[in-house]
């Protein structure tokens, strides 16, 4: 009995020394305090274009700055997957112009801001193309037109750790064919 207790002992210690400490991203001692603010990253209008000035379902609509096709970004919340209704109308413009021209097809990257984890940053942009993706496809997109995936963070549009750099980290880029 007495051989047993320090062979218990043994064990126990052993087995806490088995243990790997965490990963640095989920290192919790670094986590800081994620409240969103009330950031307003800046979008240009979309619907004060003059319908007579390019043709909407043209190609070249892709690249001409009048045209709300060249506005290809939706950004989101942080946090948050949801499409703000302020890009109900840019998404019907693509849904447009993907149903006119049936042999384009459109790759729609999601992108997530630097905080989270690797995992969790590539989880939320699936989320995010992925609601992009819902949306032209409740507008009537085939949905071997359009195809979503997960940058995560990998792809920043901004390096600043400021709220108004995460702002612009946070969302979904729409490619067409040529362009990926």
């Amino acid at each position: 009995m007495r051989a047993l207790i320090p062979l218990t002992l043994l064990t126990f210690i052993l087995a806490g020394c088995g243990s790997q400490p965490p990963a640095p991203e989920q290192d919790p001692s670094g986590v800081e305090s994620r409240t969103p603010g009330a950031v307003k990253v800046e979008t240009a209008p979309v619907a004060n274009v003059k319908p007579d000035s390019f043709d909407p379902n043209s190609i070249a609509a892709l690249k001409d700055p009048r045209s709300p096709l060249s506005k290809r970004s939706v950004y989101f919340d942080y946090d948050s997957f949801i499409v703000k209704d302020e890009f109900q109308s840019l998404l019907t413009a693509h849904g447009k112009f993907l149903a006119a021209n049936s042999k384009m097809k459109m790759l729609i990257q999601g992108n997530a801001d630097e905080r989270g984890s690797r995992e969790y940053n590539l989880a939320l942009g699936q989320k995010r193309a992925d609601a992009v993706r819902k949306s032209l496809s409740l507008l009537g997109i085939r949905e071997d037109q359009i195809e979503s995936v997960s940058l995560g963070e990998e792809k920043p549009a901004c390096l600043e750790s400021t709220e108004e750099c995460w702002a612009r980290n946070r969302r979904s880029d729409m490619l067409y064919s040529g362009e990926f």
